[in-house]
């Protein structure tokens, strides 16, 4: 018997030895560019780090999605961490008091999974989680596992402006490079061309936006100033579309406004569990976890951009977008 399961953790070994030396062999053959913090491959039309890239190559075949699942997908630094506080609370709503509450100790990044961004474990960490699971992603939708565009699971994507999204991008690279930094301008230009973590950026949110209109009850598309300008009524919206909607009793108790109030950015950036110590990745990046915070604010932009430059990501977003009904 001993003998039996040495065997088959040999075979598992040897096996995982040779999906990953395929993946990095399909990963050489790819174009590769530097210019952000550290070098991207473009992988479907998609620039992504390459640690990422591979990731995202294995889960085509290793992820598999449950048809309760829920997905947290965005571009990144376009809302996320304020997505998943919001996603958890509501979810686990019944299950938690708002004074004692795991976003009170927990920074929202723990408490919801990447799927392609693993901390400190294994991809197949989120095969183990209980359902329904509520999960994140980066992903732009053409680079989702099947399982989970067949499955038939909910997948609520939150965008941004792309201006304000470009700034906290720029500003976030910085802060988690060790080594290099890149400079507004440079950034910029290749923000232009479509060359960015995850993008091209307008790429990422017409996909979605696309799935959004043609499959209206899987995927809700959602804006980040929408969400700034009226929060309880995008949190029902978000919960109706979940299946687990707001009763008339917690609405005349204020249950939308109490989960608005804990997932708030002056809640949440003042927080100790968020203030202090690391974020820690399995490929070994370690991020200060007050870097998820910065302002949280619409039309930031202003102040570190120049008015042309801010029209030029107008003309160019326009268009990008023509035809798509999907407007900033």
């Amino acid at each position: 018997m001993e003998q039996a399961k040495e065997g088959n953790a040999t075979d598992s070994s040897s096996e995982a030895i040779s999906s990953q030396s395929h993946y990095t062999d399909l990963l050489s053959k790819l174009p590769s560019r530097e210019g952000w913090t550290v070098p991207l491959v473009l992988y479907k039309k998609f620039w992504l780090r390459p640690r990422l890239a591979i990731n995202i190559m294995h889960l085509q075949t290793s992820f598999n999605a449950r048809q309760d699942d829920i997905i947290i997908a965005s571009n990144p630094k376009c809302g996320t961490t304020w997505m998943k506080a919001l996603a958890f609370a509501i979810t686990n709503r019944s299950r938690y008091e708002f004074g004692n509450h795991p976003l009170l100790s927990r920074h929202p990044q723990e408490v919801i999974p990447f799927i392609e961004i693993p901390l400190g474990v294994e991809l197949t960490y989120v095969d183990t989680l209980s359902s329904p699971r509520v999960l994140a992603t980066h992903m732009p939708f053409s680079l989702l596992p099947n399982s989970i565009t067949t499955c038939g699971c909910r997948i609520v994507y939150i965008c941004r402006g792309p201006k304000d999204a470009f700034v906290s991008r720029w500003h976030f690279e910085n802060k988690i490079s060790r080594e290099y930094s890149i400079n507004v301008k440079d950034a910029l230009d290749m923000f232009f061309e479509g060359f960015s973590p995850y993008g091209p950026f307008w790429e990422h949110c017409l996909e979605y936006w696309r799935e959004s209109i043609a499959s209206p009850d899987k995927v809700l598309f959602l804006k980040y100033e929408d969400m700034t300008s009226e929060p309880v009524k995008c949190v029902k919206r978000i919960a109706a579309f979940l299946g687990v909607p707001f009763c008339i009793k917690e609405e005349e108790d204020g249950v939308p406004e109490k989960v608005v109030k804990l997932c708030s950015f002056e809640k949440l950036s003042g927080l100790h569990a968020n203030q202090v110590g690391d974020i820690v990745r399995r490929d070994n990046m370690v991020i200060d976890k007050s870097v998820f915070f910065r302002k949280g604010m619409v039309g930031d932009w202003v102040n570190h951009i120049s008015e042309e430059m801010g029209r030029k990501i107008d003309c160019i977003m326009e268009e990008k977008l023509k035809g798509s009904g999907l407007v900033f």
